[in-house]
């Protein structure tokens, strides 16, 4: 890729299968920002699909990576060891996200491979969203809004969408926030709840740093009795996928909330469907799904549930910034550079990187 009069030029492969060499196969296209730090790198550039709404073909995913010497992406592609092994030559996966689940990174550590994500990045962005979900599900601000539209507002009415307060309301009750995951976001989250005179309460494998923010800790089944509104805020590993299933949804408040921007396997969406429709929960508002973009049937029909497509750190601010930091991770992968956001750092002392540098001279 290089800049003619400013423009920005790259090959596009979108429906096509190529093993012509670029420095940084971008599986999707990334913000013109990230592209552009690229092209001043004096990086070729190949881009696998232009289409937003589109996914990648895998044999267009292979046939970039055998052709590239850093893969740069998104989280929605499967970088497994299949495609970890197409080329010998590749220096590095540069990854769009802070979530890097979508890569087999032990895999990458074996085989010689830095990989990086996107951190600190999006946590701001995220919180926010976090809060505007957990106001709209409470407020009914998607079932107004379609009330509104469909034109059946006539006159006010005092008993007309009624929602849940979420500070104290009348009755001077502080409302509980339980916060699941007590990480950047988490803890940003908490300190958002200032402004509405919540009492938090936090469920992270490190009670320390939820003590230390001012929260305080719980065991999740206690959490979960006592919360008015609990975000979910893990990672996802092994011990995390279905951590909320039937069970612990019978464990909540019938008045209570659920919302999920952390990732859609956390919760067993089917559960959360019954626990919807037959008022275990009040409501939920969620930003991933467990199959996505796939919904679990039934959910999108019920009113008491806000959906939104992965939108999470979706300002354009934040995806700006995330397509640089990004991009300056490709770079360093390419000039055989210690990568700033790298997640096996333990890869740059072995031997298997160090041949990986000098594969192609």
């Amino acid at each position: 890729m290089t800049g003619v009069g400013g423009t920005l030029c790259y090959r596009a492969m979108t429906g096509t299968i190529s093993d012509a060499m670029s420095d940084v196969f971008v599986t999707r296209r990334i913000p013109d920002a990230g592209l552009a730090l690229l092209a001043g790198g004096g990086a070729s550039i190949a881009i696998g699909q232009e289409d937003e709404q589109s996914g990648l073909d895998r044999a267009i995913l292979l046939a970039g990576a055998r052709g590239a010497r850093v893969l740069l992406p998104l989280v929605t592609e499967c970088i497994d060891r299949e495609v970890l092994e197409q080329n010998p030559r590749l220096r590095g996966v540069a990854n769009y996200g802070v979530g890097f689940d979508n890569v087999d990174v032990a895999a990458a550590t074996e085989l010689g491979i830095p990989v990086s994500n996107t951190p600190g990045v999006l946590t701001e962005a995220t919180a926010d969203l976090t809060w505007a979900l957990l106001l709209a599900v409470a407020r009914r601000i998607p079932e107004a809004d379609a009330f509104m539209r469909a034109g059946r507002f006539k006159i006010w009415g005092p008993t007309m969408l009624l929602g849940a307060d979420v500070g104290p309301g009348p009755d001077g009750r502080r409302k509980v926030l339980g916060i699941v995951g007590f990480g950047h976001i988490g803890r940003e989250v908490a300190r958002r709840a200032a402004g509405f005179d919540m009492d938090v309460v936090a469920h992270d494998p490190k009670p320390e740093v939820v003590e230390a923010a001012g929260a305080r800790w719980l065991e999740l089944d206690a959490l979960l009795e006592h919360a008015d509104f609990v975000c979910l805020h893990p990672r996802l590993a092994p011990e995390t996928r279905h951590l909320i299933d039937e069970a612990r949804l019978r464990r909540m408040k019938p008045t209570a909330y659920l919302i999920n921007v952390a990732r859609g396997e956390v919760v067993d969406e089917g559960a959360l469907v019954r626990a919807l429709r037959e008022g275990w929960i009040a409501g939920a508002a969620l930003d991933v799904y467990e199959r996505e973009p796939a919904t679990a049937p039934g959910l999108a029909e019920l009113t008491n549930v806000v959906i939104v497509p992965h939108i999470g750190s979706a300002t354009h601010e934040t995806r700006a910034r995330m397509a640089t930091v990004a991009a300056t991770n490709a770079l360093h992968h390419l000039r055989g550079e210690r990568a700033p956001q790298c997640v096996n750092s333990a890869v740059y002392e072995t031997a298997t990187w160090r041949r990986r540098m000098t594969a192609d001279g």
